[in-house]
């Protein structure tokens, strides 16, 4: 099967040769023809399926007849993040050789002055993050009154990213008329009733369950104790015992975090860059690079990485932490085993994980392999680590949380105030024996006849740990 029976335009199936491409991809083979029919599409398909060309391939094919006005956009794609928007960038341009079409990128973290430019000159394709698109529309400098097609790319990545409530205030600005063209690798709740609300009468393309992992991927847990530099350590011993690592992606869950692992691996002699979110764009864009080409075999990063970044050749992908949400996970090991490849994702698990373990299995509706002994949260033996740290459940430093020295789950007991009031009790007893010697028995026999707390008392001896010292000396008896 070839792209020549899609309906795509001769320019289109020239620039998709020149790539080297032959057969469409099941998500493209559905949805290229209702693109081209002017339906709005609803394309639900796990990461590395070919979701971008999906719609870049068809809109090529669209904008051949008509030009763009001036601040007019004449088609706009909105991305979660800089990278996915640049990425997307690169694709217009790599099958749009044969067209003469304005594209231009819109994100943060450029100059307002560059894209004011590009904007006036008038755009054929805008490629946008939301943030960054309503502050251009703000500042009165475009205009979206003439958008003929709507993409919204990883929707229910910009649901996590918190942009739903700008992406349905940039629908209610563009024409009512226009085609939307919708895709996201999982359907949660309020992605479907943004879907309801916006697109009118899609087609639904969907060529695997929402939330599966493609199956060439290889995945495997592997158990750790609860402290960072543990994980570290097996870390590095999975990267240097891996088979046919040629490279690989590592994910953790915070920013903090992924600097951190990055001086690590560096300075025990790994080649690895970092991407986080609060690196600024030149910076990323020099790190995603060095990996593309290979100067680096490591990429450690957040999950600002984790959504459609299109590095076609990942051997292995390392989950350093659990992700929170089991959504995240797919996305995550959808890095690598893209296009047919095969590739492995290897989860690292710590004991407190097992609600979030629990979880990813559940949404992906399989369990996952583990290559050693499962670690449980309530298991004192797997989580005793016995380095600096190992014993310790909560607390910190101090170790004042709720395991005791021996391992055990409770707060080390206080020691009885009988046995902690001994050494004075002997001192008393001794007073006691003298001065009974010296003074008549009335004195004992009024004792007992007293309340019954003292009647308790001469039963158990009385807890002096809360008086002063210097109250429970023996005193010496007088001579009579």
């Amino acid at each position: 099967m070839s792209f020549s029976h899609l309906g795509l335009s001769d320019k289109v199936l020239s620039a998709i040769e020149a790539a080297g491409y032959k057969s469409p991809t099941p998500i493209q083979d559905q949805a290229i023809p209702h693109v081209l029919a002017r339906r709005d599409v609803l394309g639900i398909a796990q990461t590395g399926t070919g979701k971008t060309a999906a719609f870049t391939l068809p809109m090529l094919t669209l904008l051949e007849s008509g030009r763009a006005r001036a601040r007019m956009p004449r088609t706009l794609i909105l991305e979660p993040t800089r990278e996915l928007a640049a990425q997307v960038e690169d694709s217009f341009i790599k099958y749009g050789a044969n067209h003469k079409l304005n594209v231009a990128l819109i994100i943060g973290g450029v100059s307002f002055g560059d894209q004011d430019a590009k904007l006036t000159r008038g755009v054929d394709v805008l490629i946008a993050t939301p943030g960054r698109l309503l502050d251009h529309f703000e500042r009165g400098k475009l205009l979206l009154t003439g958008i003929e097609v709507l993409v919204i790319d990883e929707a229910d990545r910009m649901l996590d990213m918190g942009f739903i409530p700008d992406i349905e205030r940039i629908c209610r600005m563009v024409p009512f008329t226009r085609q939307t063209l919708f895709f996201s690798a999982t359907m949660p709740p309020e992605i479907q009733r943004l879907v309801d609300t916006f697109l009118h009468n899609p087609v639904r393309v969907e060529v695997s369950r929402p939330a599966t992992a493609a199956t060439t991927i290889t995945q495997q847990l592997v158990a750790a104790g609860r402290e960072s530099y543990e994980k570290r350590e097996i870390l590095r011993g999975l990267i240097r015992g891996a088979e046919n690592l040629k490279n690989a992606i590592i994910f953790c869950n915070r920013k903090s975090e992924v600097a951190q692992l990055h001086r690590s691996l560096v300075k025990h002699g790994f080649s690895a860059v970092a991407l986080h979110g609060d690196m600024d764009q030149t910076a990323r864009m020099s790190a995603l690079d060095q990996f593309r080409k290979g100067d680096a075999q490591l990429l450690i990063a957040s999950d600002v990485a984790a959504r459609g970044l299109d590095i076609p050749d990942v051997s292995h992908v390392f989950n350093f932490d659990v992700p929170h949400h089991p959504d995240d996970y797919v996305h995550r090991i959808g890095r690598t085993g893209r296009a047919g490849r095969s590739g492995t994702a290897i989860t690292i698990v710590a004991p407190i994980d097992s609600k979030s373990l629990d979880a990813i299995e559940k949404l992906t509706g399989q369990k996952i392999a583990w290559a050693s002994e499962p670690v449980r949260a309530g298991d004192d033996d797997a989580a005793d680590t016995g380095g600096r740290g190992g014993n310790r459940r909560r607390g910190g430093r101090g170790g004042r949380g709720r395991e005791g020295r021996d391992g055990s789950d409770r707060r080390p007991r206080r020691e009885p105030a009988a046995a902690q009031a001994a050494p004075h009790d002997e001192a008393r007893t001794e007073t006691e024996s003298k001065t009974a010697q010296s003074k008549p028995q009335s004195k004992p026999q009024s004792r007992n006849q007293s309340s019954p707390r003292a009647q308790k008392s001469n039963d158990e001896p009385a807890d002096m740990s809360h008086m002063p010292a210097f109250l429970l000396r023996p005193i010496p008896a007088r001579a009579p």
